[in-house]
């Protein structure tokens, strides 16, 4: 850990009562008070069955992913019967409750702005929302909004068929491809989001990112294969279920130590900006090692 970094093991996870009081549990790994966190909050949540997180509105920004289990999320709209995989956004202001009507359920939850203590983490309890029977996720439908599904098979540069592929052919299923690592969006600006950005990030065997910085923070939750991270100087070996936080001006990179491909769930807050999103210390160095033929 320093002064812009947080790294934490899976094997370390400690769920906590959440302390808006609205029910269930979480492990938080990012958030007011972390080191370099100023507009993110980052947990995994958890929800035992028969668990509800009553009805409330929010001063900001939330996006989820679903990791375990069939959580019921609850809104103005209807029900939401959620599977692995399945991921959404809450945008400000918009009522809703959590309840878990089957087995042990998990979900990845990112909040920006970030929640304060001060002001009662910024929740407002509302009149509670009927509830409703729940219906799936389906991505197909033009009338879905807030929602969507990702796979593993979706991060395959050869996968990207149309018959392969959840949603119709659109931007929404476009792969980004580099130096041996993809990225698919899935909560952004073209989701509605204002505030946050939630992606997935794949590097192939040997993929690397070099070291760079960002004018925002990242948040990442290592699902699948093994990578070496260093931040700011340390290096750490992270695998399933660890996670880290780089906060703005910490100076990161990435590479896929496995035999396989590795896979994690990013999330940035603010959102990017139209231009110079990444600073690669590479390009600058090269600079000075010219600057003078």
């Amino acid at each position: 850990m320093s002064d812009r970094h947080v790294v934490v093991r899976a094997a370390d996870a400690v769920f906590e009562p959440s302390p808006d009081g609205r029910g269930g549990t979480r492990w938080m790994i990012a958030g007011e008070g972390s080191p370099g966190a100023l507009h993110t909050e980052f947990s995994v949540c958890a929800l035992e069955p028969g668990d509800r997180v009553a009805t409330a509105v929010q001063s900001y920004e939330e996006c989820f992913y679903v990791l375990d289990g069939n959580p019921v999320l609850q809104t103005p709209e209807g029900a939401t019967r959620l599977v692995p995989g399945d991921y959404g956004l809450l945008p400000v202001g918009v009522a809703h409750a959590w309840r878990n009507e089957g087995g042990p359920a998990r979900f990845a939850q990112m909040r920006a702005t970030q929640p304060r203590a001060a002001y009662g983490h910024d929740v407002f309890t509302v009149p509670d929302l009927p509830e409703t029977e729940p219906v799936p996720v389906d991505v197909r439908d033009p009338r879905t909004r807030a929602f969507g599904h990702i796979e593993p098979i979706n991060m395959e540069v050869d996968k990207q068929r149309q018959e392969l592929l959840a949603l119709s052919a659109s931007m929404r299923t476009a792969l980004l491809v580099y130096s041996g690592i993809t990225v698919k969006m899935m909560v952004d600006s073209d989701l509605g989001a204002d505030l946050t950005t939630m992606f997935m990030v794949q590097y192939e065997p040997a993929g690397v990112a070099g070291p760079h910085d960002h004018p925002f923070e990242e948040t990442y939750l290592f699902l699948e294969g093994e990578a070496e991270a260093v931040f700011d100087g340390q290096t750490y070996l992270l695998g399933p279920g660890d996670a880290a936080f780089a906060g703005v001006g910490c100076v990161h990179g990435f590479r896929n130590v496995g035999a396989g491909p590795v896979r994690w769930l990013e999330t940035q807050a603010p959102q990017p900006p139209g231009r110079h999103s990444y600073r690669f210390v590479r390009d600058w160095d090269y600079l000075n090692s010219v600057k003078g033929s």
